[in-house]
């Protein structure tokens, strides 16, 4: 591991030289996203045209869309598969920023947009505090560098791990950065953004690997990559995980269904629309009589859904649509899974935006036909009940959409309501 003497302006010299490398990813321009998923034949997004039209201004959460679907533009087949802490065909940070920006605007309305750049100071202010502060000679052994680093980073810096369930703010980057509290995955960001920083400077000469915790409690943590173990290969980070992870943590977060656990979220969002309008599913049927339905389960899918006609998402216990819808879309983005596109149909169902939901449902029967997923036996109980949903709610759009003189539901009142939740995260905690 070499290392270079600091002297007192070394700090500038290392703000400068991170600085500089993260500039030169914001030099290439990509097509639009929107002109990105007609390419790919997949389904107009729709979150940002439905709160225009109620009167909500979405120009920030629009440039930041934009900007995130810029940064996944640049990750080329091999980016995706790449770790983390190697990956440089796109900004992770900025990518997971740029998605903080986007709800941060949907929730608070804000005249102005979150700070980008400020945080990403703040990212570089911590590579910049471990080599003033806790830089190992240049003759120690990786063990000690992962040492200082983890001591610097969860004790003299005070990064602690929070269950996302009990909050939502551990879910943003930006959040993390200021209370120095997150989910395991956005742990793993910093560290890796800690990492990347340390090599464009010359102060890591050894592959590095993040070990990241499947269980409640584990901390991210490094180790040299060529210790590592076969085993040890599950752990690893892709590009490609870590985004997926970040918007799969904030889709089941923010899901306006929040009950009934033991299902996937597309059946709790077929269910409420079964209890709802008082039919039921040849699935559900077949798991249970309506007379053995909780009077809870139906209690909370017409309170899911009156909250979702008035506009109102208090807290991440109810869940919120606008976030859920964002973050289905930037899945779709993605697209990684076709099923993506049928847990986005079932919210617009819910929104009441019948035509785009059927069409939505056509792309997802396309991609299964294309990419068939396989089943194993725990999930083919489930993958019936959710393809028996699939049907039901296809059968109820064709009767929705063939009656004659049947109009959408207005917008402004449903979820493009204009209640606000003040948000003051990237303000200070």
């Amino acid at each position: 591991m070499s290392c270079s003497p600091l002297t007192s302006s070394s700090p500038l010299k290392l703000r400068l030289s991170f600085s500089s490398q993260r500039k030169k990813l914001v030099l290439c321009r990509f097509p639009r996203a929107e002109a990105a998923l007609a390419a790919a034949g997949l389904p107009r997004v729709v979150l940002h045209d439905s709160l225009d039209t109620a009167g909500i201004d979405t120009r920030f959460a629009r440039a930041a869309r934009e900007s995130f679907c810029q940064q996944v533009g640049k990750l080329s087949g091999i980016d995706l598969e790449s770790s983390i802490t190697i990956s440089r065909g796109a900004d992770l940070a900025k990518a997971a920023l740029h998605i903080a920006a986007e709800d941060d605007s949907l929730v608070s309305h804000s005249s102005v947009p979150l700070p980008v750049d400020a945080f990403i100071d703040r990212l570089d202010d911590l590579s910049m505090g471990f080599c003033s502060l806790y830089l190992p000679p240049s003759n120690a052994a990786p063990e000690v560098f992962f040492g200082n680093l983890e001591r610097y980073f969860y004790v003299h810096k005070g990064f602690r791990r929070v269950d996302i369930t009990s909050d939502s703010k551990a879910l943003y980057l930006h959040s993390v950065l200021t209370c120095r509290s997150g989910s395991a995955i956005m742990l793993s960001l910093i560290y890796s953004e800690m990492l990347k920083s340390l090599r464009i400077c010359g102060f890591l000469d050894f592959d590095a690997e993040i070990y990241f915790p499947h269980d409640f409690v584990g901390l991210p943590r490094g180790y040299q990559k060529q210790k590592s173990k076969m085993s040890d290969q599950p752990d690893i980070m892709t590009s490609k995980s870590l985004l997926v992870e970040v918007l799969r943590n904030l889709k089941d977060a923010f899901w306006p269904f929040q009950y009934d656990h033991s299902s996937s979220l597309f059946l709790r969002a077929a269910h409420a629309a079964n209890h709802i309008y008082g039919s039921s599913i040849e699935g559900e049927r077949n798991s249970k009589s309506d007379s053995n339905v909780s009077a809870l389960e139906i209690a909370s899918a017409k309170a899911a859904q009156h909250r979702i006609e008035r506009g109102v998402w208090t807290t991440v216990c109810f869940g919120d649509m606008r976030r859920a819808l964002a973050a289905c879309e930037r899945l779709i983005f993605l697209d990684i899974d076709f099923r993506e596109l049928r847990d986005y149909a079932i919210l617009l169902y819910h929104c009441g935006l019948y035509e785009e939901c059927s069409q939505c449902l056509k792309s997802y029967e396309t991609a299964k036909s294309c990419s068939p997923c396989p089943k194993s036996r725990s999930d083919q109980v489930r993958e019936e009940l959710e393809e028996d949903a699939v049907e039901n709610l296809k059968a109820r759009l064709n009767l929705i959409l063939g009656e004659e003189g049947w109009s959408k539901r207005k917008i402004g009142a449903s979820y493009g309501g204009c209640n606000l939740e003040p948000c003051t995260e990237w303000m200070g905690c």
